[in-house]
Parts: structure tokens; C-alpha cells; sequence
């Protein structure tokens, strides 16, 4: 499989992950990000959000690195 194909797709799924792990927090924690207007619960439910999807991409690249670096500069990619 292409290197890139592998990046952008473990990138998408650990993203993807990671902002539904942050919105299940919310969720747990009683912040409604859905809900009306823009008060600190909706704001802070936002911030897990995107906490949860940043952080679920940093795994996916640490998750990818020892696996497909090696593997790249065998081949002179990088």
C-alpha cells in the first residue's frame, strides 16, 4: 500500500477517534455541545472535542512512526 494512502487514512481514523472519545467525555461530564447558544458548558463540550481529535492524531502518528519509518528511509522516501 503507498505510503501516503497509509498516512492520510491513519491520520483520519485517529482523529476521527479521538474527537469521539472527547465527545463522549462531554457527554459523561453533562456538557451539551449541541446546545442552545454559546455558554462555557457548550464552549468547554467544543474544547474536549477538539482536545479529544488532536490528541487521537498525535497517537496515530506515534502508532505509525516505528512501524513504516523504517520501512521508508530503507527505501529513500525520506
Amino acid at each position: 500500500m503507498h505510503p501516503l494512502l497509509i498516512e492520510g487514512l491513519s491520520d483520519a481514523v485517529g482523529f476521527a477517534g479521538g474527537a469521539l472519545v472527547g465527545y463522549w467525555a462531554s457527554v459523561l461530564l453533562g456538557l451539551d455541545i449541541f446546545g442552545q447558544g454559546d455558554g462555557a458548558g457548550q464552549l468547554a463540550g467544543i474544547a474536549l472535542v477538539g482536545a479529544g481529535g488532536g490528541g487521537g492524531l498525535q497517537l496515530a502518528r506515534r502508532w505509525r512512526s516505528p512501524r513504516w519509518g523504517l520501512a521508508r528511509r530503507e527505501r529513500g522516501d525520506e
